[in-house]
């Protein structure tokens, strides 16, 4: 199907949360309206999410979640400031930046094309931006979402383009080379890691990200205990190997406080 290529007025969605200011919506949406006019390709729609926390001893309370349909492409940017006008702000300049990096010559790569251009993949200082996580007491925790879907099948390459397109910490895919449930995640400034349930990496294939593989297998174990590894951990999210699938699961921090669960469907 040939996509759009007629510029066009986007339709935009503001939703509030909390206590935000009423000249914050329509900033929001301006901003929409000016990121669309940078793009080459057409805006179709967008939903921006403003939150502003009730925890006054939150950092950051200003949250702005933006969600776009590039011509039909997902796009998102999920940042947090102490003011409204700046995490309004963020995602605008964050979405840009990336759209530019990232529409050079990414079906080059997809053809199997690398290009060897020094960090073409680099993320910036993104992560610094995420909301803070509410501080809910362990015994009030409680898995409030669970997503469960057919794993896409794709390369490593394209794995890393979506979590970066999406906003993600982590993506969780079937691995195309070597049919593994995988998970991609950053690793320092300018890298990334790939784990697996069973480490493949003589059948992952080239790849042009900064990359490297865990030689551990996920390990296997039910929901329960993956809540438990994640608390006393304090890391962002588990990957594990589900008990009675043995399929791969990452169950992560949601920024309320709770457990989020993503699991294939079989």
């Amino acid at each position: 199907m040939k996509r759009s290529t007629v510029r066009q007025t986007p339709e935009i969605q503001v939703e509030v949360r909390g206590e935000v200011p009423e000249d914050s919506v329509e900033y929001a949406r301006s901003k929409v309206q000016e990121l669309a006019g940078q793009l080459r390709e057409p805006v179709l729609f967008a939903r921006v999410r403003l939150t502003r926390t009730a925890n006054p001893a939150t950092e950051r309370p200003a949250i702005a979640q933006a969600n776009l349909d590039v011509n039909g492409r997902q796009v998102r940017a999920h940042v947090a400031s102490g003011t409204m006008s700046e995490a309004v702000d963020l995602p605008h300049d964050r979405l840009v930046a990336r759209m530019r990096r990232t529409r050079q010559d990414w079906e080059a790569r997809r053809g199997g094309m690398p290009t060897k251009e020094p960090h073409e993949w680099r993320h910036d200082s993104e992560p610094t931006h995420r909301p803070d996580y509410f501080p809910r007491p362990v015994e009030e925790r409680q898995v409030v979402r669970h997503k469960s879907f057919s794993l896409a099948r794709e390369t490593p390459d394209e794995a890393v383009y979506e979590m970066e397109e999406m906003d993600y910490d982590f993506h969780l895919f079937t691995d195309a080379g070597s049919g593994e449930d995988s998970v991609v995640y950053r690793d320092g400034p300018d890298g990334y890691r790939l784990a697996q349930v069973r480490p493949s990496p003589d059948r992952i294939g080239p790849v042009s990200v900064p990359l490297t593989v865990s030689g551990l297998p996920a390990p296997r174990m039910n929901v329960e205990e993956a809540e438990k590894r994640l608390d006393l951990a304090g890391f962002p999210f588990v990957f594990f190997t589900d008990g009675a699938t043995g399929r791969g699961n990452v169950l992560y921090h949601r920024y309320d406080g709770h457990y989020g669960l993503i699991a294939p469907v079989e």
